[in-house]
């Protein structure tokens, strides 16, 4: 009787063990769809986990970066350290060695960071407009103008106000290429104001001042809850195109590059998932999407 107990009870073990066997590869088999699914998955740690990222304060201010970094973070393990300034402050960040990556909007700039050999290659990846807002009531008669350039010309024998960036920044630089040899100066052209200050201060300072700015549509529309006085009067001229590239920075120029995690995070905005993400950045707040992303 004993004998023929032990033997019942060691099938019931053997029945057992295989039971548990039969979840554990099961439990493995759902972790490891989830961990290719990315979803309710942390990944690993890299080695080097900090990137950082010098970039125009358009991509950061209008809401992009902070939509688009925590997905990438959440793949990756990495994290994102972001600086955001004007393009010229942006690219000097990254030549003074404090930066792994840089995401600007200014093509001449980012050409001579490459040539001087700050960064590895320019990637055009997405772009949106510039436009110019003011106020709704239009004193200068910009809004049915052909192009930037002639609305510039309407507000300046207007002497109507224009809020300028003036901190040598992309939109700076995409105003400045705009007037031409026409430029004011703020000395004597009382109407032209240089704020040297960013985005948004520009755009409230337009606002309580009722005057004109030139402003990327994506941080306007952002905004505009808090810019009750301005409108947008003139979009989407083909002078007004605002093209974004990432850059890695070159660390045989510059120490204490983290070149694999600029890598990682390029290869990740010129992604099919990053595109897909950005081109419906806005769409459910704004009615419409705030970047576009540039096909191959």
């Amino acid at each position: 009787m004993k004998k023929l107990l032990a033997l019942l009870m060691a099938f019931a073990l053997v029945f057992s063990f295989a039971a548990c066997g039969g979840n554990t590869e099961e439990t493995t088999a759902k972790n490891e769809e989830t961990t290719l699914s990315g979803e309710e998955t942390t990944a690993a740690t890299p080695e080097n986990p900090v990137i950082r990222m010098s970039t125009t304060t358009s991509v950061n201010d209008s809401g992009l970066l902070p939509y688009l970094l925590p997905v990438f973070e959440g793949k990756t393990g990495y994290t994102v350290e972001v600086q955001s300034a004007g393009t010229g402050a942006a690219i000097q960040k990254a030549k003074d060695g404090n930066a792994d990556l840089i995401l600007v909007h200014s093509k001449a700039s980012e050409e001579e960071f490459v040539n001087e050999g700050y960064g590895v290659e320019r990637l055009p990846f997405m772009y949106n407009y510039f436009v110019i807002v003011g106020p709704e009531d239009d004193p200068a008669g910009i809004r049915d103008s052909e192009n930037a350039a002639a609305a510039f010309e309407k507000i300046s024998s207007q002497g109507a106000k224009f809020v300028s960036r003036g901190d040598d920044s992309g939109t700076h630089k995409a105003e400045l290429k705009i007037w031409g040899e026409e430029v004011p100066d703020a000395a004597t052209d009382t109407w032209y104001i240089s704020a040297g200050q960013g985005m948004g201060a520009c755009l409230t300072m337009a606002n309580e001042q009722d005057a004109y700015c030139l402003t990327d549509k994506a941080t306007f529309l952002s905004n505009k809850e808090s810019l009750p006085g301005l409108d947008i009067l003139l979009a989407e001229g083909e002078d007004m195109k605002n093209t974004y590239s990432v850059i890695e920075c070159n660390p045989e120029k510059l120490d204490g590059v983290n070149t694999d995690g600029a890598k990682a995070l390029i290869d990740w905005l010129l992604s099919d998932e990053a595109d897909a993400l950005i081109a419906k950045y806005g769409e459910e707040q704004y009615g419409q999407a705030l970047f576009t992303v540039i096909e191959e």
